[in-house]
């Protein structure tokens, strides 16, 4: 009986050993970023912020999203400002989706949407989906 508990022991603490080895042992080849967003306003200290770290990156930068999803969706469409900061974003490499979702929640029409911006068909999903891959993740 002490054998058995004494090898079922062992067992676990090298799964656990393995286990923390594993998580140790990830290490993407680049920094990729998303940043999920419930407000557009946070877009240009989001771009400031894209530029500032691929500065520091330098060859360890990769990508950069934002996606917008929620009610501020409803403050798209017609909006010169967004514009200009989606010219930004692209001219920085940063890529900017909408949720698919909150575009139908908030009544909110594709053909209302830039040309720059990309639609997502579940924006939370896709940020998870992304987590999944090493994409270092933040929510504002």
């Amino acid at each position: 009986m002490k054998r058995s508990i004494i090898y079922l022991s062992a067992i676990c603490f090298l799964f656990i050993g393995t286990t923390a080895l594993k998580a140790q042992d990830f290490n993407p080849k680049k920094n990729n970023y998303l940043i999920l967003s419930k407000n557009i306003r946070q877009i240009e200290p989001v771009l400031l912020t894209a530029h500032e770290l691929a500065a520091e990156d330098n060859e360890e930068y990769g990508d950069f999203y934002v996606i917008i999803c929620g009610k501020t969706v409803k403050d798209i469409p017609n909006n010169e400002d967004l514009k200009r900061l989606l010219e930004k974003a692209k001219a920085r490499h940063v890529s900017i989706f909408v949720c698919g979702i909150s575009l139908s929640k908030f009544n909110v029409s594709p053909e209302d949407l830039p040309e720059n911006l990309t639609i997502i068909e579940n924006g939370i999903l896709y940020g998870l989906q992304l987590s999944k891959k090493g994409f270092i993740t933040l929510t504002i």
